[in-house]
C-alpha cells in the first residue's frame, strides 16, 4: 500500500515544483509517464500489469495534505457516478490530462494555426484528385480539417464509447450478479459502489489509452475504424511532423501520402454504407462472447474492503474476464480480423496505385506505414486489455496483394464492385488462395433458367440466356 491514504494524490499535470515536481512524481510512481500508456505499472497477467500500488495515480498523482479535501471530493464524485458502464466524463478528463503531458519524445500538443489548416486542406484536395484515377468510389470527404491531439480526443470519444460500452456492460452486470439473489437487496449500496468504481476504472483505462494514442495517430482512421465524424478528413500536423522526422522524406510528401490514406478511408466508409455497422457489429458480437470469471469476482466481493479499492482494480488486471472459446466467438473474431484486413488492404493498394507514379518516396512510405500498422500500438493494447481483442490487421499484406490482383484481372470498377455487399467480399479462406478468388468462374445462370422454367409450370420459359457475350456481362455484374 501507498503511504498516503487510499493511495490518492494530486493530478500529475499540476506538480508543486513545476517540472521538477513532475520528475519526482514520475520517479515515485505517482504519475503516468509516457512509457506506460495505461498508468497501472509494468505489464503483467491480463495485459494491464499489477505492479502499481496506486491504480488511481492518473487521477490524483502524489497526495499533498493541503489538497486532501480536493482529492476526496474527486473520490466522492467517482463513487457517486450513476451513468453507463464507463465513466466517460472521467475518460475524457484522463485523456486530456495525458495529452497535456506530451509524448515520450518530449513533443507537446499545440493549437493549429491557419497555415497548417490550409496545408492540410490542400493536401486532401490533391489526394482526392489523385484517387479519382485509382478507385471508382467518389470522394467521401466533405471537409478537411487539421486537429490538435486534444481535438482528436474530443472528436473520437463517441466512437470509443460505442466500441467499449458492450464489454464494460457485461462486467458491470456481472458485478451485480455474483451475490445470491436474497443478499442483493441487503448489499445494494455495496453493489452500487462497485459498479461506480467499475465505471471509473474502465474510464481511467480507456482515457489513458486514448490519450496516449492521440500522441501517435496521424489521422482519424489510423486503426481501420471510422473514429471521427462522417465525411470529415482529419490530419494531425504535430504527429505527422514527428512521424516523418527521421524518414529523410520531404514533409510535404509525408503529409500528402497520409492525406491519400485518410481520403481513401473516407471514400470507403462514405460509399459502402454497411461497412461501419459491419465492423462495429463484429466488435459487439465478439464482446457478447466475453465471459466473466464469476468465482474470482465472488471472492473479490466477499473480501471487498471500501478502504482498499485496489482490490477491484487487481481483479480487472488479472484476467477476470476472457473470451469464450466457442464457434460463435471464433467466427466473430475471424469476421472482424478479415474485415479489418480487407479495409486496410484496399486502402494500401489504392493509395499505392495513386502515389507510385507521382511520389518518389511512395515505396518507402508505404513500407513504413505497413510496419507501423502491423506492429500495433495503444489502440491494440487497449482492446487486448479490455476484451482480449487485437485490432491489428494480421493479413494486411495478403489482402493488399488480393486487391491488386483483382485490379489487374477485373479493373478498378470490377474490384470496387465487390464492396456492394458483405457476402461478395473475399473471406479468410480466399486470403489463403487469392488466385483462386481472383480467377473464380463467373456465375452460370443456366441452372437458374431451368428452375424458373419449371416453376412456370410449362409456360413459356423466360429468356434469361442471351448470347455468350451477354451472359459474360451478366456474370460480371453479379460478381
Amino acid at each position: 500500500m501507498s503511504d498516503t491514504p487510499f493511495g490518492f494524490g494530486l493530478p500529475p499535470e499540476e506538480p508543486d515544483d513545476g517540472d521538477e515536481g513532475k520528475k519526482k512524481d514520475q520517479q515515485s510512481g505517482g504519475g503516468q509517464g509516457p512509457a506506460n500508456p495505461f498508468g497501472f505499472g509494468s505489464p503483467g497477467a491480463g495485459g494491464l500489469g499489477g505492479g502499481a500500488d496506486n491504480p488511481f495515480a492518473a487521477m490524483f498523482g502524489s497526495l499533498n495534505p493541503t489538497d486532501l479535501g480536493a482529492a476526496f471530493q474527486q473520490l466522492g464524485q467517482m463513487l457517486s457516478y450513476e451513468g453507463g458502464p464507463v465513466n466517460w466524463d472521467m475518460a475524457k478528463q484522463i485523456a486530456r490530462q495525458t495529452v497535456s503531458q506530451g509524448t515520450a519524445d518530449g513533443t507537446k500538443d499545440a493549437s493549429i494555426g491557419p497555415a497548417e489548416h490550409t496545408a492540410v486542406q490542400e493536401a486532401v484536395r490533391l489526394a482526392d484528385l489523385w484517387l479519382d484515377d485509382a478507385t471508382s468510389l467518389p470522394s467521401g470527404a466533405g471537409t478537411a480539417v487539421a486537429w490538435s491531439r486534444a481535438e482528436w480526443v474530443e472528436a473520437t470519444l463517441p466512437a470509443w464509447q460505442e466500441l467499449v460500452d458492450p464489454v464494460a456492460e457485461r462486467v458491470g452486470t456481472a458485478m451485480g450478479d455474483v451475490l445470491p439473489e436474497e443478499m442483493q437487496a441487503m448489499a445494494g449500496p455495496l453493489i452500487g459502489m462497485m459498479r461506480s468504481m467499475g465505471g471509473a476504472m474502465f474510464g481511467t483505462q480507456i482515457g489513458q489509452a486514448v490519450g496516449v494514442l492521440a500522441g501517435e495517430v496521424v489521422g482519424s482512421s489510423d486503426i481501420g475504424l471510422p473514429l471521427g465524424p462522417a465525411g470529415k478528413a482529419a490530419l494531425l500536423p504535430v504527429n505527422i511532423e514527428t512521424f516523418g522526422k527521421d524518414l529523410g522524406v520531404p514533409k510535404e510528401e509525408v503529409r500528402l501520402y497520409i492525406a491519400l490514406r485518410e481520403a481513401a478511408h473516407q471514400r470507403l466508409f462514405a460509399h459502402v454504407p454497411w461497412l461501419r455497422s459491419h465492423l462495429f457489429g463484429a466488435v459487439d458480437g465478439y464482446a457478447r462472447g466475453i465471459k466473466v470469471d464469476t468465482a474470482k469476482l465472488e471472492d473479490v466481493v466477499g473480501q471487498f474492503d471500501p478502504q482498499n479499492p485496489e482490490q477491484l482494480q487487481d481483479a480487472l488486471q488479472q484476467g477476470m474476464f476472457q473470451p469464450e472459446d466457442t464457434p460463435e466467438q471464433k467466427a466473430a473474431l475471424a469476421r472482424l480480423e478479415t474485415a479489418l484486413a480487407l479495409v486496410e488492404g484496399w486502402v494500401d493498394a489504392v493509395v499505392h496505385a495513386a502515389a507510385k507514379p507521382r511520389l518518389s518516396s511512395a515505396d518507402a512510405l508505404r513500407e513504413t506505414l505497413r510496419r507501423r500498422r502491423a506492429s500495433g500500438g495503444p489502440a491494440e493494447q487497449t482492446f487486448a486489455t479490455l476484451i482480449g481483442l487485437e485490432l491489428r490487421p494480421r493479413r494486411l499484406r495478403d489482402a493488399s496483394r488480393l486487391w491488386a490482383s483483382l485490379t489487374d484481372a477485373r479493373g478498378v470498377d470490377g474490384r470496387d464492385a465487390l464492396w456492394a455487399h458483405p457476402d461478395m467480399l473475399p473471406t479468410a479462406t480466399d486470403l489463403d488462395d487469392p488466385d483462386g478468388f481472383v480467377h473464380r468462374e463467373h456465375l452460370d445462370f443456366s441452372e437458374l433458367d431451368k428452375m424458373l422454367g419449371e416453376a412456370a409450370g410449362g409456360s413459356e420459359k423466360p429468356n434469361l440466356k442471351k448470347d455468350e457475350d451477354d451472359k459474360g456481362d451478366k456474370g460480371d455484374g453479379a460478381e
